[in-house]
């Protein structure tokens, strides 16, 4: 893939050199027909929305995906701070010149990457509004500060995820915005998908530790509608397992990577680690 380039005053620099797609494969397992869905969704280049929990699999999903297509993979982690011009772009000064910086939604929009906005709700409703033009025929990205409208690659794909059970009434996608995206919807893998994961995330690993930490995993997940604002998820899991490779007991392993992440609440804690026990003791 060649940098993208940008000319301004007569000025050309290279501005954002964008990630090679490696040579191995993202280790995923699938859960449904998601990988079909996203194939089918990139044939037409329709923009996509993956739903889902933290820590379930969602980005692991794309950076197999964009492997398995053979397209470069722009992310963008969205925050309360992120402006249009974080992901557009802007004027910067260097000497007595002014030079144009692409933002990285434009290096992909040009390059025809996959772009990736990874907690769309968390960015400002300024920076959600500039992607509209790439998600419908039009395709286009329109750069105010310029003056341009730029056509997308034909190769370009908008994917953005959001997790639909964190969000609040004042912090959502509009259903305007969600109604431009093809949607999949994740949750966290079946017990023995979920144990087969563990097994290939962390070599190693006795498979009856991995079958004791889904099974508390699951347990754990319970809680979510009884206190706790996030689930367990198999990230913790792989965490927990890890740390069991470098030497720490199951419990404490469990405690450090399952259970103090999750909650500061000291009922909550003891439920979490009495779970724990229950499976290792």
């Amino acid at each position: 893939m060649k940098t993208v380039l940008n000319r301004v005053r007569g000025v050309e620099r290279d501005i954002i050199q964008l990630p090679q797609a490696s040579d191995v494969a993202p280790y995923y397992e699938p859960q449904g027909n998601e990988i079909a869905v996203f194939e089918a969704a990139y044939r037409k280049r329709l923009p996509v929305m993956l739903k889902g929990p933290t820590g379930c699999g969602k980005t692991r999903f794309l950076e197999y995906m964009a492997w398995q297509l053979k397209r470069p993979l722009v992310t963008v982690s969205c925050h309360e701070d992120l402006t249009s011009s974080d992901l557009v772009g802007r004027f910067l000064l260097e000497g007595a010149e002014t030079v144009w910086q692409d933002g990285p939604l434009t290096s992909a929009v040009k390059a025809g990457a996959i772009c990736y906005l990874d907690e769309i709700v968390e960015a400002r409703t300024d920076s959600t509004v500039v992607i509209h033009s790439l998600t419908d025929h039009r395709r286009k990205l329109t750069i105010e500060k310029k003056g341009q409208e730029i056509e997308a690659h034909e190769d370009f794909l908008l994917v953005v995820s959001y997790n639909p059970g964190y969000q609040t009434v004042l912090k959502d996608l509009k259903p305007s915005t969600k109604q431009r995206f093809i949607a999949i919807t994740f949750d966290f893998p079946q017990e023995d998908v979920e144990r087969k994961i563990l097994i290939n995330e962390v070599p190693g690993i006795d498979p009856e530790i991995a079958a004791k930490l889904v099974a508390a995993g699951r347990k754990a997940r319970l809680l979510k509608d009884h206190g706790l604002e996030e689930a367990t998820s198999t990230r913790a899991l792989v965490y927990a397992a890890n740390m069991i490779m470098a030497g720490l007991d199951p419990v404490n392993a469990c405690q450090v990577a399952m259970v103090n992440p999750l909650t500061d609440d000291v009922e909550l804690l003891e439920a979490l680690t009495e779970i724990v026990k229950a499976h290792f003791s």
